[in-house]
């Protein structure tokens, strides 16, 4: 395993666990990945979210490649929102992103749709680049929502029937804290006018004294609080609306399930989630609201509102959620194609192709 680092902001990373500086421990994780990768010598090298790696850690193993008797194809899999377009750009060139693409890279496999987020125009790769990227759709959860009766009835066996079930998640927690505070200032207003179950899923990196704090402040209301659940498909399938915030993996989560849900983003440092939250309504997919927007006012309407008018999908336009079926599609065809030494498949033999040069 490589030794791990933690983004600190953009172009920023630190150790997480080894008391070394973070010049030496790129200078390890440099030579860990070339020393795997030429002994290996994998197929498919499949690379994420950073073309040159944290810091340009990939360049001396991609060269290594490149220059090498190894017939290794390079990939790289992007989430389609990485940042601000601005903040993006800025990075990539400052850290060779675009040399390295154009130099090492056979394809890319964007996790997300061109007609929601177009990152050949959004990120400015070079059109003669532009004809190596494939949208596959959304990468989901692929287990099925199993537990979804059993969880609707723990919180509802004896509720009444126009009882509604309310879950409010947000992956890890770290930042969590104002989306679940304000929902709870929120809650009294909806119950003056509905009969509710909250279940709130702090996430495991919540700090623990804002756990005490939203804990002692639900303890009157009808909130059920937990740290994490095994299985959050089907907490999602057995809401009646899911309040998130708007990670890739919950929101696609979301979508597969097809549960009325309000995002709500966090604020930074980040673009991502905003973007992501703003185009999912704007395809209706989903409802949002900005957090410098978020007040208990603002969230008990919009409850109150969805509780009462649940989303209905854009029939005319639903997410492709076949991501991870395309891409490997794409990527096994890469590799029969390599050892059979012909050109890597036409973008014609996937389906549903959506390929960037054409």
């Amino acid at each position: 395993k490589l030794p791990s680092i933690a983004k600190d902001s953009p172009g920023n990373w630190k150790a997480t666990h080894l008391s070394m500086s973070f010049p030496e421990i790129l200078h390890l994780r440099k030579q860990l990945i070339s020393h795997v990768l030429l002994n290996y010598v994998p197929d498919i090298f499949l690379v994420d979210h950073m073309p040159h790696g944290a810091m340009g850690e990939l360049l001396p193993a991609l060269e290594a490649i490149k220059h090498s008797r190894i017939h290794t194809q390079v990939v790289l899999g992007l989430r389609d929102i990485l940042d601000s377009p601005e903040v993006t750009i800025n990075r990539w060139q400052a850290e060779g992103a675009y040399d390295a693409i154009e130099r090492y890279y056979a394809r890319i496999l964007v996790f997300g749709m061109q007609d929601v987020y177009d990152v050949v125009e959004q990120y400015q790769i070079p059109q003669d680049q532009a004809k190596k990227v494939f949208y596959c759709g959304y990468v989901t959860n692929l287990a099925t929502a199993s537990n979804a009766q059993l969880v609707r009835a723990r919180y509802l066996a004896d509720k009444s029937s126009d009882t509604r079930l309310i879950v409010v998640m947000a992956g890890g927690g770290a930042d969590a804290y104002p989306m679940m505070s304000t929902l709870i200032d929120a809650l009294p207003k909806v119950l003056e006018d509905q009969d509710c179950i909250v279940a709130v899923v702090t996430g495991p990196f919540m700090p623990t004294e804002l756990i005490a704090d939203l804990s002692q402040r639900a303890e009157p209301l009808p909130i059920s609080m937990m740290e994490s659940v095994n299985d959050s498909l089907s907490y999602i399938s057995a809401a009646d609306l899911v309040i998130s915030m708007a990670g890739y993996n919950t929101t696609v989560e979301i979508l597969r399930m097809k549960t009325p849900a309000i995002l709500i983003p966090r604020a930074g440092p980040s673009a991502e989630q905003r973007t992501r939250a703003r185009l999912f309504c704007d395809k209706h997919w989903v409802d949002m609201i900005d957090p410098d927007e978020l007040t208990p006012e603002i969230l008990a309407q919009r409850i109150s509102y969805h509780l009462r008018h649940p989303i209905e999908s854009n029939r005319n336009a639903p997410p492709n959620l076949d991501g991870a079926a395309a891409a490997a599609r794409l990527t096994l065809l890469s590799v029969l194609a390599s050892k059979n030494g012909k050109v890597l498949p036409s973008p014609r033999l996937i389906s549903p192709p959506q390929w960037a040069g054409e």
